[in-house]
């Protein structure tokens, strides 16, 4: 979204390049790469949805289902402009290995309607909503594949996919989605579980390193859900937040930001843009400012190897799936950058979400706290877990995180076998 290079990457390309390089370090054997390289189930639906003008307009939208090796597909719905199959097929890819990571008894899915949800009234979003439930509903279900928000969803379209696939089974079935609201059986601290997520790993990793939290200079790109709760926390446990950014613009204080008052001024005009006590920079500019933690948490394909040699983190964090290309990897690699990989560093949400759904499914609620300090556990376990592969393998953090998921995965296929 904020990226400087003229040329994207394919996503799923990545996706595939990072399976290979994972498999040839386990010397994985090629039946089993067979079996869990590749979706295993990818849907795409036609939307057509009566507009407020009475004019019906036509969407497309996908459901892809990566693998169930290891329990139900797992993964988020986006709505964007620039939604299309070979994103959701690698983002359902990396949702596989995510799971995997943490060891939470989830496959990976993904979903997506190619759509702006910015020009959309309320009435179309939730129409649209209704009739992509209902496209992908015989393929989704809390035993087959449990769908959740993403970029630019929201409980309240959760809320809608819920109702419409209770109303077609004939009765309320809440572990159809997570990332509900609380009110039909969302979890408490699930809205803050991705920024939690990447707090605590990134709080491993400069315990690692020797880096101390107190005063570390913080740069955040992109401003929503995930940058701005990521922010709050780092403020909070003393980090100087010193740029953040969203769409809009980027937004620099070298003293740091009073980060309170960027939330505030962000949820009252929807960017930071305008913040008084701070000077405007340039997007390539917030990528290039010496600090200790860079937290990509906008889209994918941020940090290429056109603008990765700027980067002057020690950590990059990140909050986004797939914000850093293979190509810039291996630049951080010979910068020496401590990369904290997606499927890492991003897993609170999933986790939480997998409490959601543990929560519904035994009609049982846990208090906040609790929900907390299990993400925590878990969230510190999977770390060191990743880190230990890193150390002993002397392979960099994503090749050593991708090993970790592809390796329990394929433990899974093997133990499954092949059917019939």
């Amino acid at each position: 979204m904020l990226a400087t290079a003229t040329t994207q990457k394919n996503p799923y390309e990545v996706a595939l390049e990072n399976f290979d390089l994972a498999a040839n370090a386990l010397e994985l054997e090629e039946n089993i790469r067979a079996m869990i390289k590749y979706p295993e189930r990818m849907l795409t639906v036609s939307i057509p949805v009566r507009m407020d003008s009475g004019r019906i307009v036509r969407f497309e939208g996908y459901r892809v289902q990566h693998s169930t090796q290891r329990g139900p597909a797992k993964g988020g719905i986006r709505y964007h402009p620039n939604v299309n199959i070979d994103e959701v097929k690698a983002l359902a890819t990396w949702m596989t290995w995510k799971c995997a990571v943490v060891n939470i008894p989830y496959g990976g899915g993904k979903g997506g309607v190619t759509c702006n949800p910015k020009e959309l009234s309320l009435g179309e979003l939730e129409r649209l909503t209704r009739r992509y439930a209902s496209a992908i509903l015989p393929i989704i279900g809390p035993e087959k594949d449990i769908p959740a928000p993403d970029v630019y969803t929201t409980p309240q379209i959760m809320a809608w996919i819920m109702d419409t696939y209770s109303m077609n089974m004939g009765y309320p079935v809440t572990g159809v989605v997570t990332g509900k609201p609380i009110g039909l059986g969302g979890s408490l601290g699930r809205n803050e579980a991705t920024a939690r997520g990447c707090f605590y790993t990134t709080r491993g990793s400069m315990e690692h390193l020797g880096i101390p939290l107190a005063g570390a200079r913080v740069v955040v790109q992109g401003f929503g859900n995930a940058g701005s709760i990521a922010a709050t926390l780092f403020h909070e446990a003393g980090a100087k937040v010193i740029a953040v950014s969203d769409t809009q613009g980027c937004i620099f204080n070298d003293r740091g930001l009073e980060i309170p008052a960027v939330v505030k001024l962000k949820n009252e005009t929807r960017t930071v843009a305008g913040f008084p006590a701070a000077d405007r920079i340039r997007p390539d500019e917030l990528l290039a400012l010496k600090c200790e933690v860079l937290i990509p948490a906008a889209l994918e394909n941020a940090i290429t190897e056109a603008n990765a040699h700027a980067v002057r983190a020690r950590v990059v964090a990140e909050a986004a799936n797939g914000p850093v290309t293979p190509e810039a990897d291996r630049i951080f690699d010979d910068m020496g950058i401590f990369l904290i990989p997606d499927i890492l560093c991003n897993a609170g949400g999933v986790t939480v979400s997998y409490f959601e759904w543990v929560q519904d499914e035994n009609h049982l609620f846990w208090e906040e706290n609790d929900v907390n300090a299990k993400l925590e556990k878990i969230m510190v376990r999977s770390f060191q877990d990743v880190l230990k592969i890193h150390i002993d393998r002397q392979v960099n953090m994503r090749l050593a995180a991708n090993m970790l998921g592809v390796r329990r995965v394929a433990e899974a296929c093997r133990l499954r076998g092949l059917y019939p």
